[in-house]
């Protein structure tokens, strides 16, 4: 087995682990029994637990990432492009949370950890509103004096939505067309120069 291969095996060993278990009750030897590798070899990767359940962020962020990237690159109107890469944040980080059961938990109990391993993906979020931004400015559709500001501002509007979306408290009583709809119209207005 390759390097990355080995590693990748270990951290979703380890996030198999975590959300059955929670982190709290995963040793180390746990993730080396379950991998059918020796301790030996997980520490030839990983320092200790902690470092291994960053990996298990990283990993799941990298994902993320793909999947706004793809939206980011997509040739569609501009304001559903921003909307589009709200949702799938939104839903993207849900699942994750959801999916991983115990993991769940910890991630709201060490969320510390999680800012931690969060700030390259928020950057690479932020680039994404930026370069939407700039297209729609360029174009004339977008009326905004400060383009990094403004993603700043969205991605952290968004970001804040997390919890509330998990939840499900975000929206409460409509359905996803009226939710879409309003997102679009407040963009649209923010984004446009509008009063």
């Amino acid at each position: 087995m390759t390097v990355s291969k080995t590693r990748t095996r270990l951290v979703d060993v380890a996030r198999g682990l975590f959300a059955k278990q929670g982190l709290e009750n995963t040793t180390m030897n746990d993730i080396a029994v379950a991998s059918g590798k020796g301790r030996r070899t997980l520490y030839t990767y990983f320092k200790n637990k902690e470092d291994i359940y960053f990996a298990v962020i990283e990993t799941e962020l990298e994902h993320l990432s793909a999947q706004l990237s793809e939206v980011a690159n997509k040739r569609m109107d501009l304001e559903e492009k921003l909307v589009e890469i709200i949702y799938v944040h939104l839903h993207s980080i849900k699942e994750v949370v959801l999916r991983n059961g115990n993991l769940r938990a910890e991630f709201f109990r060490n969320i510390w950890m999680v800012e931690k391993v969060r700030k390259h993906f928020d950057q690479k979020e932020t680039e994404f509103f930026i370069g939407v931004l700039k297209e729609g400015v360029a174009s004339g559709e977008f009326s905004i004096e400060n383009v990094a500001l403004v993603a700043d501002v969205m991605h952290y509007c968004v970001k804040g939505l997390e919890v509330p979306y998990i939840y499900g408290r975000l929206g409460e009583g409509l359905n996803k067309a009226e939710t879409r709809r309003m997102v679009k119209t407040l963009i649209h207005r923010a984004l446009r120069g509008e009063r």
